[in-house]
């Protein structure tokens, strides 16, 4: 298993945890919508209100078939799915996830379309231009070689379709306060600069649609969402489960790399050409 899996691997028995927290709060796991899951499998700065602005930058429609590198615990995967009716397979190197992915989607109804699968974003396997739209959420930061990444998401990718970048980069504010919840130091951590994202686009084949920086925003949803926990206590289900004790000490050093400028959240929409 990588480094960058085993940071992502929590004390094993991911899925009955989960299970056990939805049964504690009276959560019936054959009614779960994915808007019920999102405190722990919307994995990425500013939540569900991101995956929403990704669907409407990628466009789908029901018969689309997308690809989601790097998937996790499925999240976005299903909120796609739910909302516009489409297919994802969602590719992730951390064995656990995949299988934590699978059940939520079995829980929330939506395993006819999403599927999840242990591999490389870098090297999925899947056929040339196979997909009819890709995303990538957070994911960047722990992969050192992007060219590889934007590479892939090229060549899998049909004529026309959207590539999603939403990702943490690096700020001008300074090195960053470890741990953070990718990484306990720098040597997993892999930030690119906004700069070097509007060059690494482009040399991929790629034309850049947009770029739109949420770093203001993802510094008032945290402040919001420690407000909500401070109010209402926290939910069933958090990020806690697979990051463990440091989580509470990731999630402080997250509102201070953004408040100190350390740390940019921007989302990236591509086109590859027709």
């Amino acid at each position: 298993m990588s480094q960058v899996a085993r940071f992502y691997s929590g004390p094993g028995e991911l899925v009955a945890a989960i299970s056990s927290a939805f049964d504690a709060a009276g959560l019936d796991r054959a009614d779960l919508r994915p808007v019920d899951l999102a405190p722990v499998d919307e994995f990425h700065i500013r939540g569900r209100a991101a995956t929403l602005e990704i669907m409407e930058a990628l466009g789908l429609t029901a018969d689309s078939h997308v690809l989601d590198l790097g998937s996790g615990l499925g999240g976005p995967a299903r909120t796609l799915a739910e909302l516009t009716g489409c297919t994802i397979t969602g590719i992730d190197l951390t064995p656990e996830f995949c299988e934590v992915a699978t059940a939520l989607s079995e829980w929330s109804g939506l395993s006819d379309r999403t599927r999840f699968h242990v591999g490389d974003a870098t090297a999925t396997g899947l056929a040339d231009t196979s997909v009819d739209g890709a995303l990538t959420v957070h994911v960047a930061m722990n992969i050192s070689d992007k060219h590889a990444l934007c590479a892939e998401a090229f060549r899998v990718l049909r004529p026309g379709g959207r590539f999603v970048v939403y990702d943490v980069l690096q700020g001008e504010g300074g090195d960053l306060h470890y741990p953070v919840p990718w990484a306990y130091d720098s040597s997993t951590s892999f930030l690119a600069t906004p700069e070097e994202m509007r060059e690494l686009l482009p040399a991929a084949g790629f034309e850049v649609i947009s770029e739109v920086d949420s770093s203001d925003e993802s510094l008032v949803w945290f402040q919001q969402m420690r407000a909500r926990i401070q109010r209402d206590g926290p939910p069933p289900v958090t990020f806690a489960a697979f990051l463990g004790e440091t989580f509470g000490q990731m999630a402080a050093n997250q509102v201070a790399n953004l408040a100190e400028r350390r740390i940019r959240t921007v989302m990236f929409t591509c086109r590859r050409p027709v």
